[in-house]
């Protein structure tokens, strides 16, 4: 995927964001004179007193010149003009162009109920109407859009639905915040294609409903994807029906998950379901023990199949069989972390069934860390034919074996603590493509377990950016573009420390902070106390 920046803003934009409250200035038009009368005082030599006295003429309203809109996160282009903007009016409404109304009507009638004016189906755009259309020519990046207030009107268009959608969200949150939509017009797109929030519901159950509002949340903050992790070895929390005995109590039915994804593709947010393995199966382990990875003296290893065991791979393919037409969204996270055969001094005289098993495979020299990376291709193979972009946390790839992790997997990078973690700058000189879960940052960590401390969004907003993958060093800019975006991720490992309403409350700023340095990487204009007023009034 590439990375589309827009250009900055032109002198007149950065004049705007400078001069907050511009008044009249002094070369404004004037009045024209009335017929017949003259521009000299009267009572002056050379003037003639009329007749009549002449009428006043009335004075022509100014305006001052516009400032940018101020949204989360901040647009990041606006062109001022002299106008009094737009907001909603008795009459006003919201239509779609001519062609558009298909892909357009969704976008169309949710702004209109926000604003609480009329959408018009159908319509020809009038005076105080606002107005959605597709770029015919498609040339924009994509997500990007051009809000433009002008003649009392408000028109936004972009390359696609996306774009449109973040438009409306920009005019949404001016009006919230200002009762109106300022003169000029928005040029805005992200920065990063991948922003979002990642969700354990395997360790802590969250209702449909908290998880719907949290993208409503999102969709407003610009965010584009929700991770699901619900598999781990606290629970399983979606019905299943090739494996019912596997799945915890309470758990989101398969009705419930298509209502909570269709939600999220009418807010342009891909649902990114990630069933975690080979580790962090505890819950399948419950009902399947003879899948259980044991050590050379017998004894269990939490959470990990013995990935030797074909059993072990027929049982994790049914499952990702069953769940691929449920998440229809582009993405699919294969898991692939703390595989515990991985963690111990000598993994091949811990476990020597796994070092024969990967000896047969891939010759004599092969180790366990190989059996584990055609593990988790053998599972990309299964979900690759959907055409899902393929996900894994950074610890499940591995340096210097006989096999390596298929290219086109991309790489979740969360932490450098973990045993042989290795630094982010080795899979960027590999070329693979990251996300940024950064633990130091981005986890909200429930109980704040393992020097775990709660995420600020004032950290986030001041000191983190996409290029800070691991600990607080950012790596070279000259690999930002394989950079693709970052995510906050909340982990439930001890799920009753928080409920389901402080959990929100605690990701509020945090959340709003990620959405500004995913969608423009460059230090905010604005100071933290200002942007946390700001999010307060919308």
């Amino acid at each position: 995927m590439r990375v589309h920046v827009i250009a900055t803003a032109t002198v007149a934009a950065l004049v705007t964001l400078a001069v907050p409250g511009c008044t009249a200035a002094s070369d404004e038009p004037r009045a024209p004179a009335a017929p017949g009368s003259s521009t000299k005082a009267p009572g002056s030599p050379d003037q003639a007193l009329p007749a009549e006295a002449a009428p006043t003429p009335s004075p022509t309203q100014s305006y001052a010149l516009s400032t940018a809109p101020r949204t989360i996160p901040a647009v990041r282009e606006h062109v001022p003009a002299r106008g009094p903007g737009w907001k909603p009016a008795p009459g006003a409404r919201v239509v779609v162009a001519q062609g558009d109304t298909s892909a357009l009507a969704d976008e169309a009638k949710l702004l209109a109920g926000e604003l609480r004016i009329a959408y018009g189906e159908s319509a020809a755009p009038r005076a105080g109407d606002v107005e959605l259309s597709l770029d015919d020519g498609g040339t924009g990046p994509p997500e990007s859009y051009t809000l433009a207030v002008k003649d009392g009107r408000v028109r936004i268009n972009g390359p696609d639905e996306a774009g449109v959608f973040y438009g409306t969200r920009t005019l949404k949150q001016a009006v919230q915040g200002a009762g109106s939509a300022p003169e000029g017009t928005v040029r805005d797109a992200p920065a990063k294609p991948q922003r979002g929030l990642n969700l354990d519901i395997a360790r802590k159950h969250f209702t449909p409903d908290w998880i719907e509002d949290r993208l409503r949340e999102m969709a407003d903050l610009k965010l584009n994807q929700l991770g699901l992790h619900f598999s781990d070895d606290q629970a399983f929390r979606i019905q299943s029906d090739s494996h019912p005995e596997i799945v915890s109590t309470p758990h989101l039915t398969k009705a419930q998950v298509r209502q909570i994804t269709a939600l999220a593709a009418r807010l342009h947010i891909a649902v990114v379901p990630e069933i975690d393995s080979p580790g962090h199966l505890g819950a399948v382990l419950k009902a399947h023990p003879d899948l259980q990875l044991r050590d050379v003296q017998g004894r269990a290893v939490k959470g990990a199949v013995d990935i030797s065991n074909p059993a072990s791979a027929k049982l994790i393919d049914d499952l990702l069989r069953e769940y691929r037409p449920l998440f229809p969204a582009g993405f699919w996270h294969l898991g692939a972390d703390e595989y515990q055969a991985l963690v111990v001094r000598d993994p091949q005289a811990s476990f020597p069934q796994l070092a024969r098993a990967a000896q047969q495979r891939y010759g004599p020299s092969a180790r366990v860390q190989d059996l584990a990376t055609g593990w988790l291709n053998d599972r990309a193979d299964v979900v690759r034919p959907s055409g899902k972009a393929l996900k894994a946390w950074n610890d499940g790839f591995f340096a210097g074996g006989v096999t390596s992790a298929a290219k086109d997997i991309q790489v979740e990078y969360w932490t450098g603590k973990e045993i042989g973690a290795r630094p982010p700058l080795e899979y960027l000189r590999e070329g693979r493509n990251l996300v940024n879960l950064n633990d130091e940052y981005l986890y909200y960590v429930l109980g704040e377990p393992n020097q775990f401390t709660y995420p600020t969004g004032r950290r986030i907003y001041e000191q983190w950016t996409p290029l800070v993958l691991r600990g607080t060093t950012p790596v070279p800019a000259e690999y930002g573009k394989q950079i693709l975006g970052g995510r906050l991720a909340i982990w439930a490992d001890l799920a009753g420390a928080q409920t389901q309403d402080q959990v929100a409350a605690g990701i509020r700023m945090p959340l709003a902070a990620l959405s500004q340095k995913v969608w423009d990487a460059r230090t905010p204009q604005l100071p933290w106390a200002d942007f946390q007023a700001l999010a307060n009034r919308l």
